[in-house]
């Protein structure tokens, strides 16, 4: 069943939030783009069709296809996402993961927070953020810089607050 209007409002709140954090760290442009692909046909209505209002609709349309092509095209789309970065290794000829720039990795922690209030609403505690990604980690190939670049900020949210973080992230790491 489709729900468009409860997608809609979701992603839209999310998208938000992001853009308001994303403020607060210095990231005026990457703030006011963030996630606008979710708006496009091939990821919006795949999202209203999976919707669920817990948790992703990428995780709903893996369980039914295999796969998810609106997350296929959202990775590809948005420099945020640690799946972004993967390229061809010249010397193996194998695909790996690459450093991330830094400002895309304080985008990725506005997003990670963002996401993780919207979907646990009123049960939200920091630590879920850090819990979420550990769990993520084990599976997703990343680049060992850009896991301690997040783990860090991760505690660092959790240690100092989301008002202290973005005042870190401003000043550290938006070059």
């Amino acid at each position: 069943m489709l729900h468009p209007i409860k997608h809609f409002i979701t992603i839209t709140k999310h998208r938000h939030l992001v853009m308001h954090y994303c403020f607060k760290c210095g990231l005026i442009k990457q703030g006011l783009l963030h996630d606008l692909s979710k708006y496009g046909f091939t990821e919006f209505w795949r999202g209203a069709k999976y919707y669920d209002g817990k948790k992703s609709p990428h995780y709903n349309e893996r369980l039914k296809k295999g796969y998810s092509m609106a997350w296929l095209h959202h990775k590809g789309r948005n420099k945020h996402h640690i799946d972004y970065w993967m390229d061809v290794n010249m010397k193996s000829f194998l695909i790996e993961p690459v450093d991330m720039p830094n400002r895309y990795v304080a985008e990725c922690i506005c997003d990670r927070i963002a996401a993780s209030k919207v979907y646990n609403k009123g049960n939200f505690k920091p630590e879920m953020v850090l819990d979420y990604f550990n769990k993520e980690a084990k599976f997703l190939p990343m680049h060992d810089n850009v896991k301690e670049k997040i783990v860090f900020l991760l505690n660092y949210y959790i240690e100092h607050g989301q008002k202290e973080l973005f005042k870190y992230i401003k000043k550290n790491m938006r070059k």
